[in-house]
C-alpha cells in the first residue's frame, strides 16, 4: 500500500491555486504547509482528506518526465466535477470525463495536466447507480 506520493512543482502559488480548486470537489485540501526553516525555503504543501495528508506538492524542479497521478473519486459526479474545477484553475484538458473500458468494465476517468505538465486524473472504479 502507498503511503504518500508527490511531486516537484516549478511555480508554488501556481500549483497551489492549481490543485486547491481541482482537488476540492474529491474532498482533497491543504492539510499541511512545512515551516520553510525545514526546506532550504521551498514551499511544500501536503494535500489529503484530514486527518492525513497524502499527495504532497514540493516547490523545485518539476519532475521530467512527467508523472501521473490518480486519485479515486466516489463516484462518477466527482470524476466530472473535478474536471471541471481543474480547467477552471488553468489545467489543460488531457481526456474528458467518461468511461475507459480498455482499462476495465467500470472504468471512468478525466485527465488533466497541471500547470507543470504532469497528467492528472480523477477515476471511479464503480458502476454508475
Amino acid at each position: 500500500m502507498i503511503d504518500h506520493t508527490g511531486l516537484n512543482v516549478s511555480d508554488a502559488i501556481k500549483s497551489q491555486n492549481f490543485y486547491t480548486k481541482a482537488l476540492a470537489p474529491l474532498g482533497y485540501k491543504v492539510l499541511v504547509e512545512v515551516p520553510k526553516e525545514f526546506t532550504n525555503g521551498a514551499v511544500v504543501l501536503g494535500y489529503g482528506m484530514p486527518p492525513k495528508a497524502d499527495f504532497w506538492i514540493h516547490e523545485a524542479k518539476p519532475n521530467k518526465p512527467h508523472l501521473h497521478v490518480a486519485f479515486r473519486a466516489k463516484n462518477h459526479k466527482q470524476v466530472d466535477e473535478f474536471y471541471k474545477a481543474a480547467l477552471a484553475a488553468g489545467g489543460k484538458d488531457n481526456g474528458a470525463p467518461g468511461p475507459r473500458p480498455h482499462y476495465h468494465k467500470y472504468y471512468y476517468g478525466a485527465f488533466v495536466l497541471d500547470p507543470d505538465g504532469h497528467n492528472i486524473e480523477a477515476v471511479c472504479h464503480d458502476a454508475e447507480e
